[in-house]
Formats: structure tokens, sequence, C-alpha cells
């Protein structure tokens, strides 16, 4: 990532919808963009010196792009804290856009009474572990929730003393999605991010099977917008 380091929330959102995807934060195991490394540089270590003006910064936006529906934000890439564009977001969304999207899909008792209980409005993650009684059993629900692209954050909730606690709310009520999945755009995207790939990364980064990941390269190849060497697909 090359250019001038991102110092507002204007630029954060303009560089998630440059680039479709990126992590919270880098990981050695995802070649992907991060927001941090937008903000702070490639060379840099997150917290190495604690919460810092750059750590801040992205602490503090990954609540507010949602909110503001600059850019989608939960755990979807590799499980880890991850945002979307609304562009891609609406191609890989899975359900209606509706408050009774999670009806629609397999999903635990605790994840079903999650989605129910901010049908209404965004409700604070400490309200919903309470809701739910268990710190795991929230934890495994919101986690379906968000790799099913159902909630994500909208803000936070101050309470007074501590850490303020991030208002959970449902996708469809912060993004316009609903329209349909569209994976070949979604494919496409990928693929002009990192630039070469295989089916099981574009499996894994989407949660598709790999044989569908494969199919829908192909159908990239095949229209020209790919190249294969027979081992990795690139941008010719």
């Amino acid at each position: 990532m090359r250019g001038r380091r991102v110092r507002s929330i204007e630029r954060a959102a303009a560089f998630v919808d440059d680039v479709g995807f990126a992590l919270l934060f880098p990981t050695p195991r995802a070649v992907v963009p991060s927001l941090w490394e937008a903000v702070a540089g490639e060379d840099e270590e997150p917290f190495g010196s604690g919460m810092g003006k750059n750590e801040q910064r992205v602490w503090t936006w990954k609540d507010e792009l949602p909110r503001r529906g600059l850019a989608w934000y939960g755990a979807y890439l590799g499980g880890r804290g991850s945002f979307l564009s609304p562009e891609l977001l609406s191609a890989l969304y899975p359900a209606a856009g509706h408050p009774s999207d999670h009806q629609s899909l397999e999903l635990s008792p605790a994840a079903h009474e999650i989605a129910k209980a901010i049908a209404d409005e965004p409700l604070p993650s400490a309200t919903l572990r309470a809701l739910i009684g268990d710190r795991s059993r929230y934890q495994r629900a919101i986690t379906e929730l968000q790799r099913s692209l159902l909630v994500t954050t909208a803000g936070v909730h101050e309470s007074g003393s501590g850490w303020p606690a991030a208002l959970v709310a449902l996708t469809c009520e912060q993004f316009e999605v609903g329209g349909g999945t569209d994976h070949a755009l979604a494919s496409r995207r990928f693929l002009e991010t990192v630039l070469e790939t295989t089916p099981g990364e574009l499996g894994r980064a989407f949660r598709w099977p790999v044989a569908q990941a494969r199919a829908r390269l192909e159908e990239l190849a095949e229209d020209g917008g790919a190249t294969y060497d027979g081992a990795r697909y690139r941008i010719p």
C-alpha cells in the first residue's frame, strides 16, 4: 500500500471501498490488506507501546464505520475482525434483507435469540451477553451471526466506567442488502485486490466450498478476467 497514510474516517472508508475487504489488524496467515497498515504503515506493530494515536484511530473506526454505513465490520475473513465495502457486502449477503433473515439460515438457538433481540434497535454487547446468560455461548452465537453477515457494530454504548460496549445491530438495518448475491462480482473483486489466488484461498476468504470457489475462478478466466498457470489464478 502506497501513498499518504489514512488519517480520517472518510479516507478509511475510501480505502475499504478501494480494496473491497480488509482486516482490522494484519496477520501473517492472511496476505490481505489491513486498515492498520493503511493508517500506521506496513512496518509498525500494533500496540507495541500500548494504546497510541493510531491504535485509537482504528479501534474507534471499527465501530464508527458501520454506524455511518460506510463499511461493514465483524469477524469474517479467517474469523478475524474484518471490513467489507458496501458493494462487496451486498454481493455476499446471503438473505433477503429483512429483520427476519436469521430465520432462513441454520443458526444456533442463541444466535436466533440475539437476532430477534436486536430487530427493533441495536443493543450493547453487554446486554446481549446477559440475555444469553453464558459468555461462551454468546461469543459462539455472535461469531455465527457475523460469519453469516447478519450483524455488525453500530457505534458504542458508554457505560460510565471501563471500556464502552459495542452496539450490535442487524446488517440489514445499517446497509442496503438483500438484492441477491453476486458471487461473480465478489470473486473478481477478491482477485483484483490480492492479484493472484487459488480456489482454496478464495474459499477460505468468503466461506465457500473449494469447488464453488474453483468454479467462480474458472468462469472469471473464461471471461478474460483471470489467467491460470495450472496452480494459481492471476490478474491478466
